[in-house]
């Protein structure tokens, strides 16, 4: 199964943590594909793939952040209205919860990617595959 690994850090939610992190990858020449952060008033996640997740892992953890390591779904999409609504409606079709999703664009490409937890991974990836949806795996982002 062609599955996405994303790097998790759970960090408090105050100045100069995000830069503590994203330095610690910066200066090790490790570069980021995607990011995202989720905040609450005290703490928050930042969700990313960097070109080298191994390695991003071994040096967060080496730092002291608390970081996991999550699979998603990555499908590629045309870039164009309404293809990450088909993409939802197929889980949503088949009552696949999605627990948080995210997309980019390349430039130079007419494509979009999706990024997606969904509760239930081995389903969701069948149904994709079954219509025909082009699969990413890290390789390919």
């Amino acid at each position: 199964m062609m599955l996405v690994k994303q790097l998790s850090v759970f960090m408090e939610n105050r100045p100069g943590r995000l830069y503590k992190l994203t330095n610690a990858l910066g200066k090790e020449g490790i570069d980021f594909v995607t990011l995202s952060i989720a905040d609450t008033k005290d703490f928050g996640i930042v969700r990313f793939i960097a070109r080298d997740n191994e390695r991003a892992y071994g040096i967060l953890k080496k730092e002291g952040f608390t970081v996991g390591i999550t699979e998603l779904i990555g499908v590629e999409v045309e870039d164009k209205p309404n293809a990450l609504a088909e993409v939802v409606a197929l889980m949503e079709q088949e009552n696949i919860n999605i627990e948080y999703l995210y997309s980019f664009v390349l430039t130079n490409h007419n494509s979009a990617k999706i990024l997606m937890r969904v509760n239930e991974t081995e389903r969701a990836v069948g149904l994709l595959e079954e219509k025909g949806i082009k699969m990413l795996s890290e390789k390919i982002l």
